[in-house]
């Protein structure tokens, strides 16, 4: 059976932010849409505003007058739910309580014709759960976008137990009508999006519950792997009570699993009222004083090394090799290369600048037989295109470093990266070792000694629920990419970061943290290990 959607009334009830960017999405897509709101008034009101933004829109060039005046002409307010009887799809987009919108949906069914599409918007109550009661729940579907609805591409089609898999596709075709992305999913919470997310927000808390640096540097290095903004900043945008409600909503929605723990220091600020923007201060304060500028150290040159050699076969040697020729050329002499090495990075004489593989820099002082090592982040935002690696100087002067580098907490010279030093380090080695990383064209950022360090850990994570997603049904791997890259703005996805790593690479890391923390929440996924037998 196939159901067509594209030219049929649409109803939209709850006249929000949300609500009002559906009308207005489906009102320029040729619908002659219905808008409905429980409040007195609220339905017109936001007719008014729409009329209004698209009429800016017009102005600005951005929309033809005629084609602004005519989805105005379609868009109609009512006053009574029951007026909308000839609506072929019904989305709602109102108050996120299952009460509330399992009771809209079971008086709608009263109203609309048996062959309606019934579609919530809802962003992490269960589909099955709202549908429970409905004499007809195969035509009830998620359809959730993100905000602002005329501006994100991405659309969750998400399906319940028991919704007719060609009602699913019709919502997918429908949103791919109307100029956004569909990725499928199943009703599971969080769906893809606010579910594979957790890590990114989880790993930093973790971290700074262990005081392993502060959230200007944890910023700093995510950004630099491509993330518009740091997982702090990007909390403090949220507020604090609205990314703490959802976590706690994910953790007790799967049964108190460890994987989703909330966060200590989120909770504490949530009580202290420290809630990001809205209230002035999270974890950077927004009264009208400057942000506090990032301290950036400045590394002379590393002292003239006997002999350097880049160890390894990976993306990251190559690179390496590559930027450690640069910067040796001065010099008149470059590093040699031993590609049979079980770890990635560089000897400098007895000292070694080592690849993050999840083990800190304490073990692998010890499993190298060297006091003088330093462990160093992943630089993922590089890794994303190993076909055109650039060197030191490169790097530090592109576009995208700069980029990357600039914030509203200050600048760095070349592209920030973590790094730790192994505990028994010499006095020259712990001076030399930013330096190197300095001359290979970085801004290196001291943390504690951490497994995986900050990016590595983060997107290792991120990578592993990803993978359980895929396991239990959840959605592909392509709809997991699109979902992170679009609903977030992630700059890649979680299985585009995997084939630029490798499988192993990323098992070792959350391996390194499962036996840092001796918990439930960093166990690997059987999907990994099953890509990867000799992992098992």
């Amino acid at each position: 059976m196939t159901i067509d959607l594209r030219n049929v009334p649409v109803l939209v009830v709850g006249a929000g932010i949300m609500g009002a960017g559906i009308v207005q999405v489906a009102a320029l897509a040729g619908h002659r849409v219905m808008l409905f709101d429980a409040r007195d008034g609220a339905a017109a009101q936001a007719r008014d505003k729409l009329a209004a933004t698209l009429g800016m829109l017009a102005e600005k060039g951005k929309l033809s007058l005629d084609a602004a005046h005519a989805a105005i002409g379609r868009i109609e307010a009512l006053t009574a739910l029951v007026d909308a009887r000839d609506a072929g799809l019904v989305v709602e987009a109102i108050v996120e309580q299952l009460d509330a919108k399992r009771g809209l949906m079971r008086e709608l069914e009263g109203i609309v014709a048996m062959d309606a599409v019934l579609a919530t918007n809802t962003s992490s109550i269960s589909v099955t759960a709202i549908g429970n009661g409905l004499q007809h729940p195969a035509r009830l579907v998620g359809m959730h976008f993100f905000n602002p609805v005329p501006l994100m591409k991405l659309v969750e089609v998400v399906s319940g137990l028991q919704t007719a898999p060609a009602v699913a596709e019709a919502i997918a075709e429908l949103a791919r009508h109307w100029g956004k992305v569909a990725v499928h999913a199943k009703s599971t919470p969080g769906f893809i999006v606010n579910r594979i997310a957790r890590p990114y927000y989880a790993e930093t808390l973790a971290l700074l519950h262990e005081q392993a640096a502060t959230p200007q540097v944890l910023d700093a290095c995510l950004r630099a792997a491509g993330f518009r903004m740091g997982p702090c900043e990007l909390m403090d945008l949220i507020g604090h009570d609205t990314n703490f409600a959802v976590t706690n909503s994910v953790y007790e929605a799967n049964f108190f699993d460890k994987r989703y723990v909330p966060s200590l220091v989120q909770r504490e600020m949530v009580a202290g009222g420290l809630l990001g923007r809205k209230s002035g201060r999270g974890f950077y304060r927004y009264e009208g004083a400057a942000a506090e500028p990032l301290p950036v150290a400045v590394h002379e040159a590393p002292a003239t090394a006997r002999q350097v050699t880049v160890h390894g076969r990976a993306a990251v040697a190559d690179a390496l090799e590559q930027s450690t020729t640069a910067a040796l050329a001065p010099q008149g002499w470059g590093p040699a290369r031993e590609r049979d090495s079980d770890w990635v990075g560089l000897a400098i004489d007895g000292a070694r600048l080592v690849l993050t593989d999840g083990r800190t820099a304490q073990q692998l002082a010890a499993d190298l037989g060297t006091p003088d090592v330093a462990v160093f982040d992943r630089p993922v935002a590089q890794l994303m295109q190993p076909a055109q690696p650039m060197h030191g100087a490169q790097l530090a002067q592109s576009a995208q470093g700069a980029q990357l580098a600039q914030s509203a907490q200050g600048a760095l010279p070349g592209t920030a990266l973590a790094y730790a030093l192994a505990p028994g380090a010499s006095d020259a080695w712990r001076a030399q070792a930013p330096a190197w990383l300095a001359a290979l064209g970085y801004a290196p950022m001291p943390v504690a000694d951490a497994p995986g360090l900050v990016v590595a850990r983060t997107v290792a994570m991120l990578v592993n629920e990803a993978a359980d997603a895929v396991l239990q049904g959840v959605c592909d791997p392509a709809a997991a990419d699109a979902a992170m890259k679009l609903g977030l703005n992630y700059p890649a996805g979680p299985f585009e970061w995997l084939a630029r790593w490798s499988v192993p690479g990323v098992i070792s890391v959350v391996q390194a943290l499962d036996r840092e923390y001796r918990g439930e929440r960093y166990r690997v996924s059987p999907w990994l290990r099953r890509q990867h037998p000799s992992q098992a």
